[in-house]
Formats: structure tokens, sequence, C-alpha cells
């Protein structure tokens, strides 16, 4: 494994403690008296000798703090330590596997056998674990860490007194928090040193800089700052724009997890791996070679570039498997691609496909010709396992970092879901993947990356914004061989949507994903959901009610006045100017601007939009095509016309509208 010549940057700014505080208000009692996990992360700390900072800072990377149910998260982790147990024998294929992750109907990718789906080698290191030791230091049984957040954390604790007892060649514990640097970095159970004191680092930062938010308990945990916490002096690496003597700043910068000099900095470095100076990137090269008897079509698993591309998306992809069996994957020529992986457990990010190739991730060519895809190892639904903070961290500052980098915008028209990437042809939309999901929270995503979503004055029209924590609405199938059963309560991102302003009103419709059946609640339709950040015009409002244009139709949502789940939002809007108009899943050129490569035909999806409807515009562009086929780059074609498009927020999709049917509203 490289990474960056072993070189690990340092984190240097966090989400700050003063904007934080702002959302969660503070009595004078929780100053006081410390209640809830706030009493039992002081008095594991100090039952143990850890500083309460520490204790603090790993339980926020693993867990938020939080007890998830005593549900496991993505990595095995239980927890407010997110303490780790052995996973599951059989991890399921990642979900990215199924289906035609390339979505060109000019090749489309032949399936594959399901025995060659495996996501393990049998060579595939199972993960270390943390919560058998941890349960024998403080002598619980490993069920009672799973479902008892004290003793979790007190068992937490006493791992992380030992691993620190171990690196202090036997001394007393100390009270510096500087001092347990090495303690945390082992606490990661990363194999590889760079991502553990990546792991680290993070931790610090958030120490530094403070955090504080009401955990599902009820009640608030507090982490004060400690704004001159440094990393020590063996672990600092030197760079030019660093003074090897710096002391972190404390900052209220909303630009908490990226510097824009980054980028300069990134790409003057030797290693293959394309990532900001803040994170230790692993280059993992995903196959790209022939294979069969066809000569140049058959190759995989992307395509390369020989001249640069313009990128217009990030698509946010989970692995629906576990992280084991992606070097095996992504190395195989016949399977599938996408440009990086994230690990749960630590955050750390591997590179497969460089940025400037088109890697097969998102089931519609145009789409994946235009944009970066990024895997997370999660899943869905599966028992409400949950993602992360150090994968959110890690992630964040890599979107961020590609964002700048490519001048992606930094809004939910541009950082897409999978589930967001519209279907390319009226067969394929129903089988367009869901991931990430509901379960993925976009709205502290883009704190993280110094992009929050908030309203705007006087706005046009209205952004999905929910509280996430309090937004629990009804889902079903979290349990693949019970699809009917209630998933247990969790916090969304999204909100459902009816045909009248009413609770009990049925949901609205999609022809692409159900035909003339009915939507359902299952975890994995979002045919009638809207989602956190997605923009969208309003038809009517009534009482606590709001609708929207979606898919051709009026779609309400309950948004009381004194409890929104939207807000007031600006931008371009669009009506169509004649009813029947078309909507496409991609945006390709007329055919007259075919000269050197095969036309590819102009198929409009099966939804129809008309006058007195009104959907939000998230960009403008020309249509073009990039004809592959070839492992060679030299004989691809980038055939580029000269009908514009309109994207449109559809429907819980993207669509493009051509410009010439719509009238644009500024």
């Amino acid at each position: 494994m490289t990474f960056f010549g072993g070189h690990v940057m340092h984190f240097w700014l966090a989400w700050p403690l003063s904007l934080l505080a702002a959302l969660v208000p503070v009595t004078a009692h929780d100053r006081e008296v410390p209640a809830g996990r706030q009493a039992d992360f002081a008095a594991a700390a100090r039952e143990f000798g850890v500083p309460q900072s520490v204790l603090l800072g790993v339980a926020y990377l693993g867990s938020r703090w939080d007890t998830h149910a005593g549900r496991p998260s993505t990595a095995g982790g239980y927890g407010p330590m997110h303490l780790v147990d052995a996973v599951p024998a059989g991890a399921p294929t990642p979900g990215d596997a199924l289906g035609d992750a390339r979505g060109d109907d000019a090749r489309p990718m032949p399936p594959r056998p399901v025995h060659m789906l495996s996501p393990l080698s049998a060579a595939a290191k199972p993960p270390s674990t943390t919560l058998p030791e941890a349960g024998r230091l403080i002598g619980v049984a490993p069920a009672r860490l799973r479902d008892d957040p004290a003793a979790n954390i007190r068992a937490g604790a006493a791992l992380l007194a030992s691993y620190h007892a171990t690196q202090s060649a036997g001394r007393s514990a100390s009270s510096d928090p500087a001092d347990w640097y090495d303690a945390v970095a082992r606490f990661s159970g990363a194999d590889d040193p760079a991502a553990a004191r990546q792991f680290a680092d993070e931790v610090f930062a958030v120490i530094r800089a403070g955090m504080r938010r009401r955990t599902d308990d009820g009640y608030l945990v507090s982490l004060d700052p400690v704004p001159g916490l440094r990393v020590p002096r063996a672990h600092r690496e030197p760079y030019p724009e660093e003074d090897e003597d710096v002391v972190f700043p404390d900052s209220d910068d909303t630009a908490a997890l990226y510097d824009p000099a980054e980028v300069t900095a990134a790409s003057g470095r030797s290693s293959s791996a394309e990532c900001p100076a803040s994170l230790a990137c692993e280059w993992m090269p995903a196959a790209h070679e022939r294979f069969g008897k066809k000569g140049n079509k058959d190759y995989g698993n992307h395509d390369r570039l020989f001249k640069t591309r313009h990128v217009d998306y990030i698509v946010i992809h989970d692995t629906e498997g576990g992280y084991q069996g992606i070097p095996t994957m992504i190395r195989d020529p016949k399977y599938v691609s996408w440009h990086y992986t994230i690990r749960s457990r630590d955050g750390h990010v591997a590179q497969h496909v460089k940025t400037n190739d088109l890697a097969w991730h998102a089931g519609n060519w145009d789409v994946n010709t235009r944009s970066i895809g990024i895997e997370h190892e999660g899943y869905l639904a599966k028992g409400g396992a949950w993602y992360t903070e150090a994968m959110y961290r890690s992630s964040a500052r890599l979107v961020r970092y590609l964002a700048a980098k490519h001048g992606v915008p930094l809004d939910r028209a541009h950082i897409l879901g999978h589930d967001n990437v519209p279907g390319t042809t009226p067969k394929t939309v129903a089988g367009m993947h869901e991931d990430p999901g509901p379960y993925w929270d976009w709205a502290h995503y883009f704190e993280l990356m110094g992009r929050p979503l908030r309203g705007a004055r006087k706005g046009d029209s209205v952004m999905i914004r929910p509280s996430y924590d309090d937004n629990r609405p009804r889902f079903t199938g979290c349990v693949t061989t019970k699809a009917g059963k209630e998933c247990p309560p969790h916090g969304a991102s999204t909100v459902w949507l009816h045909t009248a302003p009413r609770e009990n009103a049925p949901l609205v419709s999609d022809i692409g994903k159900h035909g003339d059946k009915a939507s359902t609640y299952s975890v994995y339709d979002h045919a009638a959901r809207a989602s956190t950040g997605q923009r969208y015009a309003v038809a009517e409002r009534r009482d606590d009610w709001t609708a929207i244009w979606y898919l051709g139709q009026k779609a309400w949502f309950r948004n009381p006045a004194g409890r929104p789940v939207a807000v007031p939002a600006k931008g371009p809007l669009a009506t169509p100017l004649r009813a029947g108009t078309r909507v496409y899943g991609r945006a390709y050129p007329e055919r007259s601007a075919y000269t050197k490569a095969a036309a590819q035909p102009l198929t409009p999806l099966q939804y129809r939009i008309g006058p007195g409807q009104t959907y939000t515009v998230g960009d403008t562009i020309t249509g073009s095509h990039y004809s592959a086929g070839a492992l060679s780059p030299s004989r691809h074609v980038t055939t580029t016309g000269t009908t514009r498009y309109h994207q449109i927020q559809l429907g819980h999709r993207i669509a493009f509208v051509m410009a010439k049917d719509v009238r644009l509203i500024s």
C-alpha cells in the first residue's frame, strides 16, 4: 500500500463549538451538573485515568455519542465507543455489482453469474476487533457492551487506558491529551500506520474545536475545546507551508474541513492518489485490460482519457457490503468501477480510478462521463446500520477538495446520491439504484463541507430540510426476509409525499418505478420521497401542508410553521411551454451532430410535464456524447451538438428538458 510516501497531513480545522452551541440550547443546569451520557463519560474517565476530552473525542468519531439502539455500525461497531465485534461471515455482494453500472445501451455490460460476485477473497484478512478485549478488561460480557451505553463507555475507557499504559512503558497515566495520541491511533483498529494516524489527527481536531450535541438519550453532551492541543512532534510532518512549531488554531470558520491551498499542495506530491493534504489516501488501482475474444470491446473496468474532461457531478454511493472485498473486486476487469472507496471504521480513503478517467458506477453513461463516484462502506437499510462520523468527515474533506479542483458546485443539484441519478431510457428507470438511501445525513454532510444547507429570504421555491435526529418517518423492509416489517425508529433525511394534504392520503405515484402500482413505504422505494437539500417549486400551500411539483403532479408534505421540514430557497425555475413536454435521462446532442461516431437516440423517459407546472433548474448544459468502446483512448470520440438542456429536479431523481421546450424563470 502507498500512502503519499508515508506522509500524513494534519487536520487544521473542525466544525466549531461556537456554531454548534447556537443549535443546542444550554441551560445553567446543563453546565453545572453532568447528566445522562455526559455523566457516564465523566465517571469512566475518572475511573481509568483517561482525559475526558480524549474519551469524548474518540467516541464522537465512531458514534457521535449515540447508542443507535444497540445496532451495529457498518463496520460492526457498537455503542458510544464504537467497540467493534466480529463481522459475520458471508457479507453480501456490494450493490453496484448488480445491474449495469456503465449504463450505455450502445454497449451494455453482460450480467455476471452470482458465484462470480463474491466480495471476499480467500486471503482477505478479517478486521480487528475491540469489543471482546474491552469486555475482558472490565469483566463484562460482550452482549452487555452492545446494549448498555454506560458499560460500553467504561469498556472503551479501559481499552484506551490499556493502550496508553503499553505505549508509555508503564508510566502513570498522563492528564495531557497530547500524550494519548498513540493510544488513540491504536484504538482506530487500522492495520496501516498512516490510516491510524489519520484517525488520531481527526480526533485531535475534534478536541481542539470542541463539540456539543444532544444525544439519543435526550441529554446534552459537551466537549469543551482545547484550542492549543498539538499533535506530538514525533507524528508531525513538516511541509513548506507549515511551521514545525505550529499550534493548531481555534477557528470559527465554517469552511471547517478544507483549505483551498490543499489543491495545490496535493497536486505537487508524487503519490498516485488524488486527495487533499489532510487525508492519507491509498492508491488501489482498478483493472484496465482486455479480456475475452472480442478484442477491444471486451475490456474493463473503466475508460481512460487522453484529454481533460469536464466534471459536473460527484455521486455518493454506499457499497452494500464490507470493505474487505474491495481490493478483489476493483482489480477484476470484468467488474464495475468507481473512483474512491471510504472505509467506515476509520475513514480511510482508497482511490481506484483517476478523476480524469471514466469509472463505470452510476448506471447512466452520460452521468458517468461527467461525474466522480465515491463508494462508502455501508448499507442502505440493514437493520438500521449507521454511518460513522469518521467516514462522514473523510468523505466531506475529499468531496470539498474534488469540488474545488474540478469546479463542481457544492449543492444537491451537483452532489448527488446514486438514488438521484436518472434512468437512461424508460426500460432502465425501475432498476436504478437507491443508495445511499434515507439514512444518509445530508445536512450534516454539507455542514462538514462548510456549506450548510440554509434557506433564503423571500425564496421562490423550497429546499427540503428536516431535522435529521427528530425526523423519524415510517419505513419498512430493513430486514430483507420480512419486507413488510417496520424498520426501527431512526433519523432520516427524507419526507413522504402524499396525493392530498393529509397523513392518510395515498403516496404519490411514480409510473417509471412502479407502472400503475402504488408507491410503498419501503426503505428501498424512493418513488414518493423528497430528500434533504433538494429544491422544488411550490405548487400550493394549505394550512400546515406544502405541495411541490413532482413527476408531473402535486405532491404534499406536512410542513408546519412551528416545526418546518423545508425552508425557503432561491434559484432558477422552468415551466413547460406545451402539454406533454418530454423529459430525458441524459443530455445527448441532436442526431445531425454525430459525424465520427454512431448517433445515439434521443429517447425520452415515460414522464410528461405541462403548462402550469414549474420545476427547479440546477444547471444548463449543451448536449454531448462520449463514445468509448475501445481500450485505447485514441479511438474514443466526443460529439458536441447545439441542443441546450436544463437540468431539473423532476422527482426524487434529476432529469433533463430541452431548453426550447420550457420558459426559464430567473
